[in-house]
């Protein structure tokens, strides 16, 4: 997938940044201490949820006439993977700072291998961002930019060491103009705390806007933003959230539904591998909160029955026919019964959806229950900022 991708790619590209770009001669790399930085800043999934480069060779086997589990919740997998990822750049980023061990506030310059462009690095103490107090900032900016509206700003990072908690905020194209010129507004923003909260011991939200959108003839399905909670406790790990793709069509002689939100819910168990999931497609504009609205009555499956319902309505109708959409709804229930919710999954991908393969499930199951969604119309219109 295409936004999967750019997020892999931008793994290697920052990485690579600070491992050819930063030799200057008033560092000198550490190889075993973090120093200040944090040494850890996301939360790890279990493959079960984050598993996009599940081969179809290891998929469940349905009946002919159904559709497949993994089809309906491919996407699923492969945004929270997406999601994932863009924590593993920041996780990047943190060793590759740590190797040059920088233990105190510093401004320093340096030219970037990749774009050949300046990037100037200052670490500072005590900052306040977004309403709290944080013991370090570390900024890298792009010098010649630095005039322009969004600062030349290619990353802050506001962390604070016991315990470990922070805020990453990266614009890859103030990184490196030469990758990146195609995403001029991406941005993504990533917070991890182990301060702890009632119900988990340590959390992070992911916050992706301003990916670029390709032709919707090419790509209607592309996403937009994307907002992910990921909380932990002890092995169990519940996530929910959102992307937003607002070029969407199921159906493309439908002019009027367009733009969907791909909004889930899931719990999974790390050491058993195993997860269950809810989906919900509410429309991008969608101005509603609750659970039963998201995931009930934009479920997966009420969803994809109206929007192929419509579709064979229609095309029986150009030659003539008439068909009652109940009927039509009738005969796609068991080709869609993989859509049941929930859905389950192992590590091989879906297992079966509606009824739990056996009791490993159990807890996940009232975990789900217990999770929302975030406002459909809330995450279409996300925006990210840097401190300034």
């Amino acid at each position: 997938m295409k936004t999967r991708n750019l997020f892999m790619a931008l793994t290697v590209v920052l990485t690579a940044m600070f491992f050819t770009a930063c030799e200057m001669d008033n560092l000198k790399p550490g190889d075993k201490e973090y120093g200040i930085l944090p040494e850890r800043f996301k939360v790890d999934i279990p493959a079960s949820l984050s598993n996009s480069d599940t081969k179809s060779t290891v998929f469940k086997n349905t009946e002919t006439d159904t559709v497949s589990g993994n089809v309906i919740y491919w996407h699923l997998t492969t945004f929270i993977a997406v999601g994932e990822g863009a924590a593993d750049i920041v996780e990047a980023i943190m060793w590759s700072i740590h190797f040059y061990h920088i233990e105190d506030v510093i401004y320093l310059s340096y030219t970037s291998d990749e774009d050949h462009r300046v990037k100037n690095l200052e670490v500072v103490k005590d900052v306040e961002f977004k309403g709290r107090q944080w013991q370090y900032q570390l900024t890298i900016t792009d010098a010649e930019s630095e005039g322009n509206e969004d600062g030349g700003i290619a990353m802050q990072v506001f962390w604070s060491k016991n315990p470990i908690e922070g805020i990453a905020v990266i614009k890859p194209y103030n990184l490196n103009r030469t990758k990146n010129q195609h995403a001029t507004n991406a941005i993504f923003s990533i917070e991890y705390s182990e301060r702890g909260t009632e119900n988990y011991e340590a959390y992070m939200i992911v916050e992706i806007a301003g990916l670029p959108l390709p032709d919707m003839r090419t790509d209607r399905f592309a996403m937009e933003t994307l907002k992910m909670f990921v909380g932990k406790k002890g092995d169990v790990i519940d996530v929910y959230g959102n992307s937003n793709h607002p070029n969407a069509q199921f159906n493309r002689n439908d002019n009027e539904s367009v733009g969907f939100n791909w909004a889930f819910v899931a719990s999974g168990n790390d050491s058993k591998n195993i997860a269950v999931a809810e989906v919900g497609l509410p429309y991008s504009d969608a101005d509603i909160s609750s659970r039963k609205e998201i995931l009930d009555d934009y479920s997966i499956k009420s969803v994809l029955t109206r929007e192929m319902t419509n579709y064979v309505v229609a095309e029986y109708k150009k030659i003539g026919l008439t068909l009652q959409p109940e009927e039509v709804a009738a005969y796609l229930a068991p080709y869609l019964k993989n859509a049941d919710a929930p859905g389950y999954f192992a590590e091989g991908g879906f297992v079966q959806g509606g009824i739990a393969p056996d009791n490993r499930y159990t807890q996940l199951e009232n975990n789900i229950e217990l999770l929302t969604p975030y406002n459909p119309s809330v995450i279409s219109n996300l925006e990210i900022s840097f401190k300034y």
